[in-house]
């Protein structure tokens, strides 16, 4: 194939069958319809099928922290794995894994591989604390003339 030529999409069917072949954990949702949990590398992510047949992220990746899903947070000097009842600091190891992990899922899915994306991971989150009431300093500041 050349490599100007783009893959056909993948549809749902096809993407679980790549999954379940790569040792990935392929589980239905309990009660709803067309979507899974899948789980590998201690990290997990919910895909659902399109209306077009394809896929959908109805949750995105992240580590499996308590048995739920966590979101990346980045706070600025510190990642945070956060989820609907707690927050632990992300480990190298926590972002190596959500990283190798998504790179497969990526690869699953059909996504294509971004520059910025293949660097590491990306947060669902950015809280820097830095930037809080930033606005309001600036406009209080006098002016230098």
């Amino acid at each position: 194939m050349h490599p100007r030529e783009k893959l056909p999409p993948k549809t749902f069917d096809t993407a679980l069958a790549y999954l379940r072949g790569h040792a990935f954990d392929v589980q239905p949702m309990p009660g709803v319809a067309d979507q899974v949990q899948i789980r590998k590398h201690g990290c997990g992510a919910v895909l659902g099928r399109a209306t077009n047949g394809g896929i959908t992220y109805v949750v995105r990746p992240g580590c499996l922290v308590g048995g739920e899903i966590a979101a990346l947070v980045d706070r600025g000097y510190q990642k945070f794995l956060k989820t609907s009842r707690l927050e632990v600091a992300a480990t190298a190891d926590h972002l190596r894994s959500l990283h190798a992990f998504t790179e497969e899922l990526s690869e699953a899915v059909g996504v294509c591989d971004y520059y910025n994306l293949a660097l590491g991971t990306v947060s669902d989150l950015y809280l820097y604390d830095r930037l809080k009431g930033r606005d309001t300093e600036a406009e209080a500041a006098p002016e230098l003339h």
